[in-house]
């Protein structure tokens, strides 16, 4: 089978993920797929005329059907996030339409990995893995990649030092109950905790400014694409080339630390089949506390739909 990805929404960030991979060169095909037929027969062709600066994507309007010959489907489809909403506000609207959409990307290939990036993604996550509970493992969200992302952007501004040579994860809710994981921040191989890098206050400027980064961006321009599409990119690149890359994707949680039957962000290593391994994570009792409080909040909202 070729790396060929389908995209299920042709907006803003669905187009930006599309883009994103033409970049990468990543994908010898993808297919976007789109109830607005003018904007996804526009979005396909200003893409193809991206690629011959960069390789050979193929990229055609698609449909339901492209799932068939493919290793991953994204879902980027429904209502976006307004001004003045949280992620978990546009649960009911959404909900409707993943229930319809995820049978018909498993009827067309029962071993597709689903990355879905909708929001609420936590939510929408476990309730694809409700409707089918034996593909747990090639389900996950985009969950925190991107609010790690800015954490780790933050920091590293913040230290003058390459982002990439700071590890450090926000866990949780992609949303207001995340919370960040300072026990296991280093630099380099160098746990933060150890050195005197970061006072309290700042430590907590800089999760406040990552944590509310995206109500900023809505103010200002409406929508947030650049970085999930990047961030999903990569995720999906990830899967394509079976990097078994650990990263903090939404996944289904089976007892960790009490969290069970609840879709959230923590480490896992993704590869070609999906979440290939979950890993240990060394969590001090606040970060504990934390995490069980996220459930609850993610756990509290799944039961309302």
């Amino acid at each position: 089978m070729k790396n060929k990805v389908t995209i299920i929404g042709a907006g803003m960030v669905g187009s930006t993920i599309a883009y994103s991979l033409i970049m990468r060169d990543s994908a010898e095909e993808v297919a976007m797929v789109d109830v607005n037929e003018e904007l996804v027969e526009a979005q396909v062709m200003d893409l193809q005329h991206a690629v011959p600066f960069t390789g050979q994507t193929e990229i055609k309007v698609g449909a339901y059907e492209d799932c068939a010959d493919s290793r991953v489907a994204v879902i980027t489809c429904g209502v976006s996030q307004k001004k003045g909403e949280t992620r978990l506000d546009l649960v009911e609207r959404n909900a409707q339409i993943i229930k319809q959409i995820v049978p018909l990307i498993f009827e067309q290939n029962p071993d597709i990995v689903l990355v879905m990036v909708t929001n609420p993604v936590d939510i929408l996550t476990r309730l694809a893995i409700d409707l089918f509970p034996e593909k747990k493992d090639q389900i996950m969200g985009s969950g925190t990649i991107l609010d790690s992302a800015r954490f780790r952007h933050l920091i590293g501004r913040e230290m003058n030092i390459n982002p990439r040579s700071i590890h450090a994860y926000i866990l949780g809710e992609h949303g207001d109950s995340e919370f960040p994981v300072w026990s296991m921040a280093q630099i380099g191989n160098m746990k933060m905790d150890s050195c005197e890098y970061l006072a309290e206050d700042k430590k907590e400027e800089i999760f406040s400014k990552a944590k509310n980064a995206a109500y900023a961006i809505i103010e200002g321009k409406q929508s947030t694409y650049y970085g999930i599409g990047s961030g999903a990119s990569y995720l999906v690149h990830t899967i394509l080339h079976d990097k078994k890359t650990v990263l903090p994707v939404s996944h289904l949680m089976t007892g960790a630390y009490g969290v069970k039957d609840v879709c959230l962000s923590m480490p896992v290593v993704i590869g070609r089949g999906g979440i290939t391994k979950r890993i240990c994570v060394e969590l001090s009792t606040e970060e504990q506390k934390l995490l069980r409080h996220s459930a609850q909040v993610l756990n509290d909202v799944y039961k309302s739909i």
